[in-house]
C-alpha cells in the first residue's frame, strides 16, 4: 500500500541540524495519520506515494518545522512560584499563579535556566529556529480506522514535547 492521505504510517527517523549533529533518532517505528495533525505538512508532502520499505531524505527550514526562535516567548520568573526541585530540561504547561501576565497560559514551557531568585521560561518549540535534515524510513503503511480519522491522529505527534523527567531530551 502506498502512503496517501487518511492512512496511517510507520516511521522510524534520524534527525540532524545542519552541521550533522544528531538531534533525534527513532529506531522503533512510530504510527502518524497522514492527513490529520500528526505531521508537519512538508513531510506530508514528501512522504505521498512511498511505499514500506522506502526512504526520504528532507531538509527543512525553520518555517516549515518549527518556526523562527521568538525571543518575546522567553519569561524570567520568581523562583519560589515553582517547585524546590525545578531543574533545566523540565517542561510546564501553563504557569503558576503569579507569572507574568503578558506569558500566555496555554503554552508548553522549558525551563532553560534556573537562578536563586528567578527561573527562565521558554515557550518556543525547542527546535525552533533550526534548519532540519531528516532521514525518514517508511516501515509501513495501514488504512486509518474511522476513530483515528476523527481523531485526526494515530495518537503520536510529529516531535511532540512531553513533560520529562529532568536531564531527558527526548523530542517525540
Amino acid at each position: 500500500m502506498e502512503i496517501t492521505q487518511q492512512c496511517v504510517v510507520a516511521l522510524t527517523w534520524t534527525l540532524k541540524d545542519t552541521l550533522g549533529e544528531v538531534l533525534d533518532e527513532l529506531d522503533q517505528p512510530v504510527e502518524f495519520l497522514v492527513g490529520g495533525g500528526d505531521l508537519l505538512a512538508k513531510i506530508e508532502e514528501a512522504l505521498q506515494g512511498h511505499e514500506p520499505g522506502e526512504q526520504v531524505d528532507l531538509h527543512l527550514e525553520p518555517e516549515d518545522a518549527f518556526g523562527d526562535y521568538d525571543e518575546s516567548r522567553v519569561f524570567l520568573e520568581p523562583r519560589d512560584l515553582f517547585p524546590a526541585e525545578v531543574d533545566e530540561g523540565m517542561t510546564f504547561e501553563g504557569l503558576p499563579a503569579g507569572c507574568s501576565p503578558d506569558a500566555p497560559r496555554d503554552m508548553l514551557y522549558t525551563v532553560t535556566e534556573v537562578y536563586p531568585e528567578h527561573v527562565v521560561l521558554d515557550g518556543n518549540h525547542p527546535l525552533a529556529g533550526i534548519a532540519l535534515r531528516l532521514h525518514l524510513k517508511v516501515e509501513s503503511v495501514r488504512e486509518a480506522t474511522e476513530e483515528e480519522i476523527g481523531r485526526g491522529s494515530a495518537g503520536a505527534g510529529f516531535f511532540r514535547v512531553q513533560p520529562q523527567a529532568p536531564g531527558s531530551n527526548t523530542l517525540h
